[in-house]
């Protein structure tokens, strides 16, 4: 029998109505569930930019979802406010005896759920939350001596391992619709929300549940090239599902199952990106300093980073002179996406070549990114930086020229995002400034007038990073032990 007569479910970033382990459990418990979104002002109202991509396809999510629920008799009721206010206030007049959500590990929703939490409890309202985000979280996968790994290697040995059927069951929310409660709210408007469109439309990148099914039905079709394929971004290798993972308009476990239970040297590749995810996201439980750029490493929490000026500014705006590095900062400016690959180099770039603090870049793709995740993104920077959990030492640097010449061979995506360089031959388009001056003339892509010179000598910068690293760390290794990508 139902434990309570009336529930409220709070959708966060978990925009579908299958498979969602909130709603199963409070559809479960409850005679009469009520479902409830939130745009949190203290969220958005923070945001640098009034045409954020994100809001709108969040906005256009939610809409597609409240849709669904009300094709099942159920409906979407969804508010433009705080959610630290708003939840308690809609609990008390939605008359519910329960709040339902699902986990999100970041510091700052931590710390609103507390606040929600305590709310509730002052007015006797119950408030369970759990996984759903994620395979593994928090403490599920521990080492032997009962700690957080720090590495991932035998992170994801552990992972694999304790992997079970159990883990990747869907959720069967469809034994329960009927007790879905028909209470709706117009989903609020942008310009409501003060916020403008984008040009997300004319990328064409599907949004919610469908639009995740979308992507990943076409991905499942190359997904045994994946391994091959997913670092070439003139390529079509990724599974471009990122932005849908992190709003919840698929569901984790339906893809790691697929993956896992297909095999094979693509899907194993993939599945340890799934990996990956719950890696970063367990660092972030239990270190959460790392969300307020804290190194990872402590010894690299105060290293002095020269920072010259001028040269985050040529970062952001692809005036590096470096063709896959603009390329790539094209790509992020123009569509709020970057091939992953792309994103180890453009973060190098910005640390070792110009010797820029990686929380600079860090906060840059918060902002920028559409598929923004606080734990993969901080992981991700820390990695490239040397300063996070990571068994190789900090002399890894990538050289953007052979990362070019190799993973963009003809130049397919350079000439993509840098037409100016369109003319210039694939033997000089990675280094256009060893062009011979007359050929630059000839071609009309001279540099330093159609396109930047290099504003570093990779060589010389490279030299620069070791040194400062290497005062830092202590280790005594020498140039001579170090190596490049």
């Amino acid at each position: 029998m139902p434990e309570y007569s009336r529930a409220l479910v709070w959708f966060r970033r978990d925009l579908r109505d299958f498979d969602h382990a909130a709603l199963y459990h409070a559809l479960k418990s409850a005679r009469q569930v009520v479902c409830v979104f939130v745009f949190d002002r203290e969220i958005l109202d923070a945001l640098p930019n009034r045409a954020d991509r994100r809001v709108e396809f969040i906005q256009a999510s939610v809409t597609q979802l409240q849709q669904a629920l009300q094709a099942r008799g159920g409906g979407l009721v969804v508010v433009h406010d705080s959610a630290r206010e708003a939840i308690p206030r809609l609990a008390a007049e939605l008359d519910v005896e329960a709040v339902y959500c699902n986990h999100d590990d970041d510091p700052a929703a931590i710390a609103r759920d507390a606040a929600v939490e305590a709310a509730l409890s002052a007015e006797g309202i119950a408030f369970h939350h759990g996984k759903d985000c994620t395979i593994f979280e928090r403490d599920e996968v521990l080492t032997a001596a009962g700690t957080p790994f720090s590495v991932f290697t035998p992170y994801k040995n552990a992972w694999l391992k304790k992997l079970a059927p159990f883990y990747l069951t869907a959720y069967p929310v469809g034994r329960y619709w009927d007790r879905l409660a028909a209470e709706s709210t117009r989903v609020p408007a942008l310009a409501a929300m003060g916020f403008t469109q984008t040009n997300l439309t004319a990328l064409k990148l599907p949004v919610g549940m469908s639009g995740g099914a979308q992507l990943f039905a076409d991905f499942l079709d190359r997904i045994g090239q994946y391994k091959d394929a997913r670092d070439f971004p003139a390529i079509k290798g990724p599974s471009y599902l990122s932005v849908h993972l992190r709003f919840g308009t698929v569901s984790v476990r339906q893809l790691a199952a697929t993956a896992y239970g297909l095999g094979g040297r693509g899907a194993e590749t993939w599945l340890s990106e799934l990996v990956w995810r719950d890696f970063y996201h367990q660092i972030l439980w239990h270190r959460p300093e790392v969300a307020a750029g804290r190194a990872f490493k402590p010894q690299f929490d105060t290293l002095p980073w020269p920072n010259p000026p001028g040269y985050f500014e040529a970062w952001c705006e692809a005036r590096t002179g470096y063709p896959l590095v603009d390329a790539a900062m094209r790509q992020l400016n123009q569509t709020g996406y970057m091939h992953n690959r792309l994103r180890m180099v453009a973060a190098s770039f910005l640390t070792k070549d110009l010797l820029v603090d990686w929380r600079l870049g860090e906060r840059y793709f918060a902002d920028t990114l559409i598929d923004f995740d606080l734990a993969a993104n901080s992981g991700g920077w820390q990695w490239a930086a040397s300063v996070g959990c990571d068994a190789q030492p900090w002399f890894r640097i990538f050289n953007p020229v052979t990362q070019s010449e190799k993973f963009d061979p003809q130049g397919k995506f350079i000439r993509r995002y840098l037409p100016e360089l369109a003319a210039v031959p694939d033997k000089f388009l990675h280094a256009p400034w060893t062009l011979p001056a007359p050929e630059q003339a000839r071609l009309g892509v001279v540099i330093g007038r159609d396109y930047p010179a290099p504003l570093v000598d990779h060589a010389v910068q490279r030299v620069q990073a070791l040194a400062l690293f290497k005062s830092t760390s202590g280790d005594g290794l020498t140039d001579s032990a170090a190596g490049a990508d």
